[in-house]
């Protein structure tokens, strides 16, 4: 499988106090691209690496389970072909799925969510439950929708840092997006345009 490397994940100045008074659901995009260091900067505080002797990541889980998984729907995205990547933290890089533009796929899937479709790039978080389930049996399912939220509040708040916003969008066909990105054994949780708000 052919990987892109990511560049470092940006430092972030602002206070975390005005970050977070600024948070906003956005739903409107500049028609502008998205830099490549912004996208890793985000992959990176949803599942990133923070502690290598250990793995542990940049939002908790239980167990240290991880049950989650990270893809992008890219569409204008600087240095990447349109595409549908997965994540991949231990080596901070890209894996290739499939290229072209699927975001418009992506969008019907979402109900005709025109803010997905129209978002220069879209994160996928999905769960392979039975990582976590396999230890705490039927509980391991709120652990894992615990952790989604973890994630979600990541990303919400990285965006709002680096200038730009997203939507946590919870309504879906869970199979067609499921059939779009070539899941096994994963279920979608969150599909999270990210772009310029307007």
């Amino acid at each position: 499988m052919k990987i892109i490397k990511l560049p470092p994940p940006l430092k972030i100045k602002t206070p975390l106090s005005i970050v977070i008074e600024k948070r906003r659901s956005r739903r409107r995009w500049l028609n502008k691209p998205l830099e490549l260091e912004k996208l890793s900067t985000i992959l990176w505080s949803a599942q990133g690496i923070t502690d290598t002797r250990y793995g542990f990541r940049a939002a908790p889980s239980a167990g240290a389970t991880y049950p989650l998984e990270i893809y992008v729907v890219a569409s204008n995205v600087m240095n990447i072909e349109s595409g549908i990547y997965h994540y991949n933290p231990m080596e901070h890089a890209l894996e290739i799925i499939r290229l072209g533009n699927y975001s418009k796929e992506l969008e019907d899937a979402c109900l005709r969510q025109k803010w997905v479709g129209s978002a220069p790039a879209n994160i996928v978080i999905t769960a392979a439950y039975a990582r976590t389930t396999r230890y705490y049996g039927e509980r391991g399912y709120i652990y894992v929708h615990i952790e989604v939220g973890h994630v979600g509040q990541n990303i919400y708040l990285t965006a709002e840092a680096l200038g730009l916003g997203t939507v946590a969008v919870g309504a879906f066909y869970n199979d067609r997006v499921a059939k779009l990105l070539g899941l096994k054994g994963e279920e979608p949780l969150y599909v999270m345009p990210i772009g310029y708000p307007y």
